[in-house]
């Protein structure tokens, strides 16, 4: 079983989502069986990914890995992956599912969300997968396709129906959204998964989705930083929250890593956080929060930084045609 400590409950089921888990966007290929496999051995149960990574199976290797070496069993984890956009329309979403679990070697997953407010034109995965934002590469050309999220949800619905996902949820959804398909959805959101750091606190949205009973997954804690590695000028241009001087200061007074603040900041605030390292030592000193408690006022200053930046929107690396934060 997933334990309940350190854990939200999840509305629909009443079972644990740990608080903190490991983060496999832009994990290594090259890594991501080993990373998952020492994730798993040191104490780690939430592994937060999406068909769109491309590693989904290199992490399925590493789980077989520790279910064989007895670290964990299936039962132990908490497993999350995301519908790309390509595969909005009714009859692709069980099939995308499908070819994940089989990337992951799995059954089932615990938690399935929509990757991105955003359907774009279906690419066959026998001709590319991932198949990424472009239908086809050599022109950059991303081309939508006219499906309602009321489709997507209600095949995300069958899903739960065929035992295949336990919870179903959203990601880069805003409120008006998620109040317009909560008036449809026959099974409700579990979970919202937002970037969440200190440049970008969301804190209506934030409050909004726990008055709905709908547990929230903060990624990107760190800010720009994990943005600086693909060369993004507004990352380059947003020095890390990891350098400032009231996280560095608080970092000091509890003897602890500025991430180590940031991560605590927000599973303190109740929304779960997944930061991904190639670096095994980074990855266990990532999960070592729970010893340790930020005050009220430490909360609060640390809410104060935020000044409403956003690094992944696609209206800004897509255009306006994608402006779904706009």
């Amino acid at each position: 079983m997933v334990p309940i400590e350190n854990s939200l409950i999840l509305k629909s089921t009443g079972l644990p989502m740990p608080l903190v888990g490991l983060g496999l966007w832009k994990v290594d290929k090259d890594k991501a069986a080993e990373v998952v496999v020492e994730a798993l051995r040191t104490g780690y149960r939430l592994l937060d990914n999406g068909s769109d990574y491309g590693n989904e199976k290199e992490v399925g290797q590493g789980l077989q890995k520790a279910f064989d070496s007895g670290i964990v069993k299936r039962e132990d984890i908490f497993v999350v992956s995301k519908l790309w956009n390509t595969f909005h329309s009714r009859e692709n979403v069980r099939p995308a599912l499908e070819r994940t679990l089989k990337d992951l070697g799995l059954d089932y997953l615990d938690l399935y969300l929509i990757h991105f407010p955003i359907s774009l034109k279906y690419v066959d995965p026998a001709i590319r997968y991932p198949p990424g934002w472009y239908y086809d590469p050599a022109v950059e050309k991303a081309v939508q396709e006219n499906v309602t999220i009321r489709e997507t949800w209600e095949a995300m619905e069958e899903l739960v129906n065929a035992g295949l996902v336990k919870h179903i949820g959203l990601s880069n959804f805003c409120a008006p959204l998620i109040q317009d398909l909560l008036k449809y959805a026959r099974i409700r959101p579990d979970v919202l998964e937002i970037e969440h750091h200190p440049y970008l606190t969301q804190e209506m949205l934030v409050q909004y989705a726990k008055s709905q009973n709908i547990a929230l997954i903060g990624y990107s804690s760190f800010a720009s930083q994990s943005y600086v590695e693909l060369n993004w000028d507004k990352a380059i241009n947003y020095p890390s929250p990891l350098k400032h001087n009231l996280i560095t200061e608080i970092a000091q007074t509890y003897k602890k890593s500025p991430a180590q603040i940031l991560l605590r900041w927000a599973v303190q605030r109740e929304i779960a956080v997944i930061p991904k390292s190639n670096n095994l030592d980074r990855v266990i000193e990532n999960k070592e929060i729970f010893d340790f408690s930020l005050t009220e006022e430490e909360i609060n200053r640390i809410l104060s930084l935020n000044i409403n930046v956003r690094f992944n929107d696609p209206g800004e690396y897509m255009g306006p045609n994608f402006a779904i934060f706009a």
